[in-house]
């Protein structure tokens, strides 16, 4: 088994995940909860709306993509996964479809 990939608020060290009583959108995702081995969307930052990147809101998917694709977390975590990353795209629908 593998185990838990390191998630956003532990690599940008913001301090919003869960154990800080998870203030980011991203900790309590439920509905993408293990994607990519992390917690909550932690390990798929990049679909969620309205998270803190740079210090500034993200907004919606579509804005916040072309400013993710850049960032080294989002790299990171494909490579981390290899054949097994999901799509943004595929996450997304995920992510939209409950509710």
């Amino acid at each position: 088994m593998t185990e838990r990939g390191l998630n956003c608020w532990e690599y940008q060290g913001c301090g919003r995940g869960p154990a800080n009583g998870g203030t980011c959108p991203t900790a309590s995702v439920d509905a993408l909860d293990g994607t990519h081995e992390g917690v909550g969307a932690g390990r798929a930052c990049w679909v969620v709306a309205d998270t803190l990147c740079e210090g500034e809101p993200s907004g919606s998917f579509e804005r916040k993509m072309s400013m993710c694709r850049k960032c080294a977390f989002y790299h990171r975590v494909a490579v981390e996964q290899g054949l097994d990353y999901v799509s943004s795209e595929d996450l997304h629908e995920r992510y939209c479809s409950i509710g």
